[in-house]
């Protein structure tokens, strides 16, 4: 990315000891550009918030799931029980384990399941990453298709082509770079405005695969991501909203009204992301529309710094 531009202030005890760089759009209703900040319009990489996108592309292509476990299939799960449950589920309806993921083993995100794992005797394992439930989806969308579940990963594969050619169209720009992921999966490249973009086409869709995925979220926001994790606070206050966090400080947030919102920081640091995010959906007044939780947005957005043990700063934004 290029010319980020100050987003957020670190302040401690009365005193900005620095900063975070980044860049934020908002799209009006109508899709137009509502505002922005920084670089909104160059190459980036969105992460994680390529997901509901990518698992739209799988719907396209014959996967059929039911909606909770859509929701799995775009998630950053905390690797809870009932996630890696339902990452069984998605496997099991294809026909195969755990052993066909290629996920690099890791450990649960959620701190209490990590916890749970290692005092019950457990490791590392595929199932368990974040990424697992998207990359079921795959091999399912494979074996729905008669493709080679073995070569899911593989950028020409026909899989990756589906989902390269239905992420373009959502996002309305040429995928510039297809780089790895994380998870090892291809990670396609958009901009800010182009990621905010396919998000609102999900938030509004009336019918089709869109409107599948914009649903099955809605419905299972903790499948998305976990029961103590800020996007869901952040969805639970937002009716009819869909959203999703990336690694590298990356957020996407659409609305079904067709407001759209996406942005990310220079550093990559998570804790300036959802800080960001509460403070663009309140520049843009969507915390006084009815029926939002505006005391619970704030609350995602609130990042105290310590001292003593003793609030003494925050992390605020400044756009």
């Amino acid at each position: 990315m290029s010319s980020p531009v100050v987003v957020a202030e670190i302040v401690r005890s009365g005193f900005v000891e620095g900063h975070h760089y980044g860049s934020v759009v908002a799209l009006a209703p109508d899709g137009s550009v509502e505002w922005s900040v920084g670089a909104v319009d160059t190459a980036m990489l969105p992460r994680s918030c390529n997901k509901p996108l990518q698992v739209v592309g799988m719907v396209e292509m014959g996967l059929d799931l039911p909606p909770e476990l859509l929701a799995l299939a775009c998630a950053s799960h905390s690797g809870e029980p009932f996630h890696v449950e339902g990452v069984r589920r998605i496997l099991d309806s294809a026909g195969l384990d755990e052993r066909a993921l290629q996920t690099p083993p890791d450990w649960p995100l959620d701190d209490a399941a990590r916890d749970d794992v290692i005092r019950g005797g457990g490791e590392k394992s595929r199932i368990l990453m974040n990424c697992s439930g998207k990359h079921a989806a795959m091999l399912a969308t494979c074996v729905v298709n008669g493709w080679d579940a073995r070569a899911y990963l593989v950028h020409d594969h026909p899989l990756q082509k589906g989902i390269l050619e239905t992420f373009g169209r959502l996002t309305g720009e040429h995928v510039d770079t297809v780089a790895v992921d994380g998870c090892g999966a291809p990670l396609l490249s958009t901009s800010l405005t182009g990621l905010a973009r396919a998000f609102r086409s999900l938030a509004v869709a009336e019918s089709g695969s869109g409107r599948r995925v914009a649903e099955a979220i809605r419905m299972h926001p903790a499948y998305v991501s976990g029961t103590r994790r800020d996007e869901l606070t952040l969805l639970t206050a937002l009716p009819g909203a869909i959203g999703k966090a990336g690694a590298e400080s990356c957020y996407a947030v659409a609305l079904p009204d067709g407001r759209a919102f996406a942005l990310k920081t220079d550093d990559g640091a998570p804790r300036a992301r959802p800080v960001l995010m509460a403070a663009a959906l309140e520049r843009s007044g969507v915390l006084e529309f009815p029926g939002v939780d505006a005391a619970a947005v704030r609350r995602t957005g609130t990042h105290t710094l310590l001292g003593g043990g003793r609030p003494v700063g925050e992390v605020r934004a400044v756009f």
